[in-house]
């Protein structure tokens, strides 16, 4: 890599495929999440539900099976919100954040791998939850505060 001073040096780049994250409100002031163990850090934590999208997936169809799998629940009115990039520096991992008004409680989640706990957590918990150290995912934080910023609509 080289600098626009002439500095150089060697610059590693994580490339990670796409990742599509919902915010299933459900119109109470409530936001569907999951608590898991992120073996990485090795805590617990709550996140919006999420993976990666598949080769030639509509990513909007990602974010709706993918919430479906991890909760159980099947999100109505997904429609994207923005698109984030949570470590610019060293990766280039773009996650794509919907929001989804409403679900549908279709059975137990089929992905049991995913979390531990699934809830809705108020929408109002969030900032204390963030400063806790119970939300820490860069992309659910984004969304959950952009929401709490414009309201959930």
């Amino acid at each position: 890599m080289e600098l626009p001073d002439g500095v150089t040096f060697e610059q590693y780049v994580l490339r990670i495929p796409k990742a599509a994250i919902v915010a299933v409100l459900d119109g109470r002031g409530g936001v569907l999440m999951m608590r898991r163990h992120r073996f990485i850090i090795d805590r617990w934590v709550w996140e919006l539900p999420g993976g990666y999208v598949d080769p030639n997936e509509d990513p909007a169809v990602t974010a709706s099976r993918e919430v479906e799998e991890e909760t159980g629940w099947r999100p109505r009115d997904v429609e994207y919100l923005m698109s984030a990039q949570p470590n610019v520096g060293i990766a280039d991992a773009e996650n794509l954040i919907y929001v989804a008004r409403g679900a549908d409680y279709v059975g137990e989640p089929t992905d049991v791998n995913e979390a531990a706990e699934v809830a809705w957590i108020p929408l109002a918990s969030v900032l204390e939850r963030i400063a806790n150290g119970e939300i820490i995912g860069a992309s659910s934080q984004l969304a959950l505060l952009r929401l709490m910023i414009e309201g959930p609509r």
